[in-house]
């Protein structure tokens, strides 16, 4: 999925909420496209808000797993459905296999990744051979649509697949652009330090985590455990907290330090961490809190254990549940944002970034696994993918970003805490100024448009 497939998807989910279609989805795909950057992972926030809005409008929406479908699909619209079907044998999981192997360098069992090993967990609520799939599919939408019957003929329905084909033929071609992968971004920052050494610096061992930033910037923190489903995940760590006398929830994803980063899964947090995040937003929007998350992963944990649980289906509902919060919404990525395990706690109004940290469709070692099949090219390939807060900002990925001390946020934490201050004092200033309503229009429209304006320029060019 990247931008162009990412567009026809919300104009599909738009379209059916707007005149009452149901709608169903069939995936087959091996996730983001990774040549387009971090324009292919906000694809997952569009489609999902736009699934999500789908589902307000009380639409039917019916998701189809076929072979394969992994990563950004699989962890955002294709997981918000009200019914998931499989296909047998189909290859189904938040990252593939062989990256799963190369970045944990753990085989995995032989049923894993497997539509029948969702099945056997929870995941699909049935898995239906494709010679059974249009009889299931008519029995499903004739019992979630019972008011179809109107007795329309297929000429006068404006509906039917005749009036859609007819639509089709009659309707103009339209040429959608994308970016790739190049050597370098446009117009390079004047003095930036190669990307290379910034990945190394938001992965320092050293650089503030969550729990230190939280306790520099915030009043009053209680910590609040568990997803009230399986368990407690100390990767994600959240609760409620003061910041400048206003009562907040906070929720921050922590590597830790030293010894600690073992019991943390070194920040790559399970689907109880996501739940249990999720389970704070519901919080705080009970009782109208703004939300804050601090951004700091390498990626959700991609593992056997992790995709028994649900990760991908956490990742698709924490994505859906920020696109429709009601309370401001602020995300801080200070250290490293790694591909839709950063992106499920970073769909907010205001995105600021610190400048030494990085965000990205995918880790330079899992682009290198996927294109090269190991992870010796992860450095050459880092400027590809346009990870920094300079790029990000320029692509309107980011909104703000937030200056560190000379050599980085591990040298001055506590200067560095006060930079976070202050960019988040004016943004939550500037969400409380705004209507509930048009600030969740706002949100919708930001995560509906990233990219529109550059791709469409990518593509005048190109035709000149």
């Amino acid at each position: 999925m990247g931008w162009a497939v990412g567009e026809k998807i919300a104009l599909a989910f738009e379209r059916a909420a707007s005149e009452g279609l149901p709608a169903v989805a069939v995936t087959a795909t091996g996730g983001a496209r990774i040549q387009e950057g971090m324009f292919a992972l906000m694809q997952m926030a569009k489609t999902a808000a736009a699934a999500r809005r789908l589902d307000q409008k009380g639409v039917p929406y019916i998701s189809v797993l076929t072979h394969p479908t992994t990563g950004g699909v699989y962890a955002s619209f294709a997981n918000l459905a009200d019914v998931i079907l499989a296909e047998p044998r189909a290859l189904i999981g938040f990252a593939g296999p062989r990256v799963v192997e190369a970045l944990t360098r753990q085989k995995l069992p032989p049923d894993s990744h497997r539509a029948e090993f969702l099945f056997e967990h929870g995941m699909v609520d049935a898995i239906v051979p494709r010679a059974e799939l249009r009889a299931t599919l008519s029995r499903l939408l004739r019992l979630l649509t019972p008011s179809t019957g109107s007795g329309l003929t297929p000429s006068s329905d404006p509906h039917s697949v005749d009036a859609l084909a007819r639509e089709r033929v009659n309707a103009k071609p339209v040429t959608l652009g994308a970016p790739t992968l190049s050597p370098a971004s446009p117009e390079p920052v004047e003095g930036a330090k190669p990307v290379w050494e910034i990945v190394n610096l938001a992965r320092r061992p050293d650089r503030p985590t969550a729990q230190d930033t939280i306790g520099r910037l915030f009043d009053d923190f209680v910590e609040l455990h568990g997803d009230r489903l399986f368990g407690d995940d100390p990767a994600i760590i959240g609760g409620l907290a003061r910041f400048e006398g206003q009562a907040v929830v906070v929720i921050g994803q922590e590597r830790g330090h030293g010894a600690d980063r073992e019991r943390r899964h070194h920040g790559s947090a399970e689907p109880e961490g996501y739940r249990k995040a999720n389970r704070l937003m519901r919080l705080a929007a009970k009782f109208g809190l703004p939300v804050v998350t601090l951004v700091d992963t390498p990626g959700a944990n991609p593992s056997y254990e992790a995709e028994k649980r649900g990760i991908a289906m956490s990742l698709a509902q924490s994505i859906g549940a920020m696109t429709q919060l009601e309370t401001p919404l602020v995300a801080i990525v200070i250290g490293e944002g790694g591909s839709g395990g950063a992106l499920a706690l970073a769909v907010a109004d205001r995105v600021l970034m610190l400048e030494n940290a990085i965000y990205s469709v995918i880790s330079p070692e899992g682009a290198s696994a996927i294109l090269y099949g190991d992870e010796s090219h992860a450095q050459e390939i880092s400027p590809m993918l346009r990870l920094t807060a300079h790029d990000l900002k320029r692509l309107g990925i980011i909104d703000e970003i937030i200056a560190e001390p000379e050599g980085g946020a591990h040298v001055n934490p506590e200067a560095t805490a006060q930079m976070i201050r202050t960019g988040l004092a004016q943004a939550l200033a500037e969400l409380r100024a705004l209507p509930a309503d048009s600030r969740l229009e706002r949100r919708y429209q930001k995560y509906r448009q990233i990219g529109q304006s550059q791709l469409s320029g990518e593509t005048r060019r190109a035709e000149r």
